[in-house]
């Protein structure tokens, strides 16, 4: 029989503030373990928590963004619940009051159409340390397990979606249309590797055309677009064999291994009474003035959807390219810095989109480590755009500049990459080419007018080989066809 999927998600994302959300201990990434908790972070005896204004600055720009209600006032409760890296036994968080309400994000499905994915709240609350289950204790460390609680009390906002999504192609563009909202806004660096944003996925399947919501079982901590894929994929395809087999979807919690593509149950799915929630006795409700509110609106930055605009009337981009421009504010920014100073925004927008973002890929890295700088490659495009070197040497030159030679007008010069463009020159190479192919020239003769054209690419090759690749293709394209067609 015929399946609907029904996805929902929880989104997790840390608020880029100098310093926790209830105490002045840092928030940056990378410390030694356990130096970066406070006794306020650990609710030791005789500490209070002191709100950090930034993080509701930052909780209302997501809200703004979204186009939510923001409350007026909002309040934080104690959820409790017993995990190794929550010594304190319970999280500080909100759930009644939040200081986001219900919103919505608009995403461009793979099919050209679009969809509003309906957002029911955000709320702020502290991060919990981490479990570290490898690579520390030298060789009597297996089977043990280390915690790391510098990321307690990191600020938090949870974005709780309606089950609104129906694949995990929905649910994927929807994680990245969150991922590039927040990083516009600069209240999140978006690095999913250090955990800055990580994904709960609810999933569940029901007849297609049923109206009643099945049995949803929770994946939690994905912290990559493919992972979160993959588990989709993978959690529905064992519900519907697990229902079409004669049994039944258990309300669990689970895992997924990205390395191993595997998932397995972690723990039977608590409710919101297994928590004991209660009104943090610490705490006062956090009031908002409407001033405050319309302060805020008024100072923020230009928004994914606005940009994408933007990219297409000004810089003559088709709709596809600004999408995937603007979905990250880092590669945005990159795109314009580079394509003002090279002069050429689809040919720049083309390197961004496919060398640039091939080797950041497959080497794991975001822009903010990227060794090329936008300056670097606007010069590469402008040799490229002059005809000083060709597209397939561009990728050479791009090789060096990704290594750190420097310069692209250094790197052309030191390893004399210029290309041939030189009229005389490229003629001399063709008629060479053409003297040493008698056999090639004769079948190029008796062939018929529509395979001459793939017959071609012989004589091409040659010359290029010729040129050790240096001569300019377009120009030995013409003049091949001028000399052939003159011996036909």
């Amino acid at each position: 029989m015929a399946w609907e999927t029904v996805i929902g998600l929880e989104v997790h994302v840390q608020l880029a503030t100098r310093t926790k959300i209830f105490s002045g201990a840092s928030t940056a990434f990378g410390a030694e373990p356990n130096t970066q908790a406070c006794t306020i972070d650990l609710a030791m005896p005789g500490t209070l928590p002191v709100a950090n204004e930034q993080a509701f600055r930052y909780a209302i720009m997501f809200g703004l963004a979204i186009d939510a209600e923001i409350s007026h006032t909002s309040v934080f409760e104690r959820k409790n619940y017993f995990y190794p890296d929550l010594p304190k036994g319970y999280q500080t968080t909100q759930l009644e009051k939040p200081i986001v309400g219900a919103g919505h994000v608009d995403i461009l499905l793979a099919d050209g159409g679009a969809k509003r994915i309906r957002i029911h709240h955000a709320h702020l609350e502290e991060d919990a340390g981490k479990s570290l289950h490898e690579g520390f204790g030298g060789g009597d460390s297996h089977g043990m397990s280390g915690i790391d609680l510098n990321r307690a009390g990191t600020p938090l906002i949870e974005i709780v979606s309606e089950p609104d999504m129906r694949s995990a192609a929905e649910a994927v563009a929807f994680a990245k249309k969150l991922h590039s909202i927040v990083t516009s806004l600069d209240i999140c660096d978006g690095d999913m590797s250090q955990g800055s944003m990580r994904f709960d996925v609810n999933i569940s399947v029901r007849p297609a055309g049923s109206d009643t919501l099945g049995t949803r079982t929770e994946t939690k901590n994905l912290n990559s677009f493919r992972f979160m894929e993959e588990a989709i994929n993978l959690e529905v395809a064992r519900q519907i064999d697990l229902i079409e087999d004669g049994g039944t979807v258990t309300q669990e919690t689970r895992l997924y291994n990205g390395e191993t593509k595997t998932a397995r149950a972690m723990r039977s799915k608590e409710e919101a009474n297994d928590y004991r929630y209660f009104p943090c006795p610490d705490l006062l409700p956090v009031v908002i003035e409407p001033s405050t509110i319309e302060s805020i609106r008024a100072g923020l930055p230009e928004l994914p959807d606005a940009k994408r605009d933007r990219f297409i009337s000004q810089y003559g981009l088709s709709d596809y390219d600004a999408g995937v421009l603007t979905a990250d504010a880092l590669m945005a920014n990159y795109f314009e810095q580079s394509a003002k100073v090279s002069g050429d925004a689809k040919l720049t927008a083309n390197w961004i989109m496919g060398e640039l973002s091939a080797r950041l890929n497959a080497e794991e890295i975001t822009l903010s480590d990227c060794p090329v700088s936008a300056a670097q490659l606007a010069r590469l495009v402008m040799r490229i755009k002059d005809d000083t070197i060709s597209n397939k040497m561009g990728r050479d030159v791009f090789d060096a500049m990704w290594n750190g030679e420097g310069d692209p007008d250094s790197i052309i010069e030191t390893h004399g990459l210029k290309q041939v463009s030189d009229s005389d020159a490229i003629e001399a190479m063709v008629d060479g080419v053409i003297a040493n192919s008698q056999q090639q020239l004769d079948n190029y003769r008796k062939a018929d007018e529509s395979k001459r054209p793939k017959m071609l690419g012989y004589f091409v090759g040659q010359v290029m080989k010729a040129s050790k690749g240096q001569a300019n293709p377009q120009q030995v394209n013409q003049i091949l066809l001028k000399k052939l067609n003159e011996l036909l």
